[in-house]
């Protein structure tokens, strides 16, 4: 179990830090012309949504001391903030049920990707979780989505036009489980502003 949270630790902070994912060695096979309107949301949380918009999710969070600090502070210098939501809470903690907490980060002022860390099932494969996720959605059956090489039980992505979705199911033993989701408009984005930071770093050298 240990190695098992370890591995997922690793993968939830990779992504985090940048804004990427993992996929098979396949490339994207899905076929998924999803657009980013038919993003599935959690709870009423949808990537491109706006602060006030998130946060009329959880009530009572523009007054939670940690996240308006984190507000507060100027974006980054490519226009990125990171902050934690942990939905239990706020008095719409039952629309997020098993959930432990969302790591959201914003582009311009609009979440870009999010993170939501479960901690309720042991899913014995990550097929079970894929099928619960896609429930009253348009996405497609697990066996359309990419399955991580090495890790083909575990973890599966589905790229889709303009979004991507990863779930993760720590398997039996543990409660690690995630789904993280990206707006790659805003990554691709996100990577020229860092492409051109660095091209003026060096062009300074």
């Amino acid at each position: 179990m240990k190695k098992l949270l370890a591995i997922g630790l690793l993968l939830i902070g990779a992504s985090l830090v940048s804004g990427q994912t993992n996929h098979s060695s396949a490339g994207n096979q899905s076929g998924c012309t999803l657009t980013m309107a038919q993003a599935p949301g959690v709870g009423g949380l949808k990537l491109g949504m706006t602060v006030p918009q998130m946060l009329a999710l959880f009530p009572g969070s523009r007054e939670d001391n940690d996240i308006r600090t984190t507000l507060s502070r100027p974006a980054s210098e490519f226009g990125v903030i990171n902050f934690i939501i942990r939905p239990e809470k706020y008095a719409s903690k039952a629309k997020f049920a098993g959930i432990r907490q969302i790591n959201v980060a914003l582009l311009d002022g609009r979440i870009s990707n999010f993170y939501i860390g479960y901690d309720e099932t042991e899913w014995k494969h990550v097929d079970e979780f894929v099928t619960k996720f896609s429930r009253g959605t348009s996405l497609p059956a697990p066996d359309a989505w990419e399955a991580y090489v090495g890790m083909d039980n575990q973890l599966k992505t589905l790229k889709c036009k303009n979004f991507e979705i990863s779930i993760f199911a720590g398997g039996a033993g543990t409660k690690v489980n995630y789904v993280k989701m990206h707006d790659m408009e805003a990554l691709k984005k996100l990577k020229e502003r860092r492409s051109k930071a660095r091209e003026a770093k060096a062009a300074q050298k």
